[in-house]
């Protein structure tokens, strides 16, 4: 069974907010929020897979509505990445690399501790990050590279000294052609933009520093400003324009 216990949530926290915050995880099956003492609630939240368990216990210390989540298990989840049956989508939520899910959270207003984001290296460092998401990063690196500066190139191999002007090259080619209807996703972005090869290499390696994930939070609220709150606990996950949950594009074409 993948699921989790949180206890200690804030008695004005309603299930549907738990759900936003816990779909950063990956797919969740289903939540049964009870009330607990005078003041406060418990939830089990079972999820799809066993590897969104193992990140929801990631998050274990987190804050929402100004109260620290107790996230616990009586079962050991692995954060292996498991063969997806769904062939859709060029990746899902789970296959993200963890340090990847901390930055969202956080570029969503969510308060996070250092010792979690660090939480989040460990575990990357330990399992590695899912070949389905690491095709998916390539794939987009290679497609928005020869579109940006020509044939046989990608956006990592290019110094960032040039990357503004392909940026600019490439944003005209996706006004002729309606790309930027299609590609809005925050992936996309980020590469082609002159911080492009930072961005890959934090989705692409597992040698990061948790200044790292604070940085990558940064871009993403910086792409998505009306996504991020200031009280940091009135954020939601269903912006489908940043990254996060359902932020699934299939690589340019």
């Amino acid at each position: 069974m993948s699921a989790v216990t949180v206890t200690n949530i804030s008695s004005s926290t309603a299930q549907e907010k738990l759900h936003e915050f816990f779909s950063f995880c990956g797919d969740i099956k289903s939540i049964d929020l009870k009330p607990e003492g005078d003041s406060k609630q418990c939830a089990i939240v079972t999820f799809e897979k066993p590897s969104s368990a193992g990140t929801a216990l990631m998050l274990n210390g987190g804050t929402l509505d100004g109260e620290q989540l107790h996230i616990t298990s009586d079962v050991e989840h692995h954060n292996h990445h498991e063969q997806s049956h769904r062939s859709s989508s060029p990746f899902e939520q789970s296959d993200k690399p963890r340090a990847g899910i901390a930055a969202e959270y956080l570029a969503k207003g969510y308060k996070l501790s250092d010792h979690i984001l660090q939480r989040a290296i460990e575990i990357d460092n330990k399992q590695g990050i899912s070949k389905r998401f690491l095709d998916y990063m390539r794939s987009l690196d290679t497609t928005v590279g020869q579109k940006a500066l020509g044939p046989d190139q990608t956006m990592s191999g290019k110094v960032q000294s040039t990357l503004k002007g392909a940026h600019t090259r490439a944003k005209t080619i996706d006004e002729q052609k309606g790309y930027s209807k299609v590609a809005h996703e925050y992936y996309s972005k980020a590469i082609s933009s002159p911080f492009g090869k930072s961005v890959l290499e934090f989705y692409t390696t597992t040698s990061k520093q948790v200044r790292d994930i604070h940085e990558e939070a940064r871009r993403m609220a910086d792409q998505h400003p009306a996504a991020s709150s200031s009280a940091g606990n009135t954020t939601h996950a269903t912006d489908t324009d940043a990254a996060g949950p359902g932020a699934q594009p299939s690589p340019a074409t």
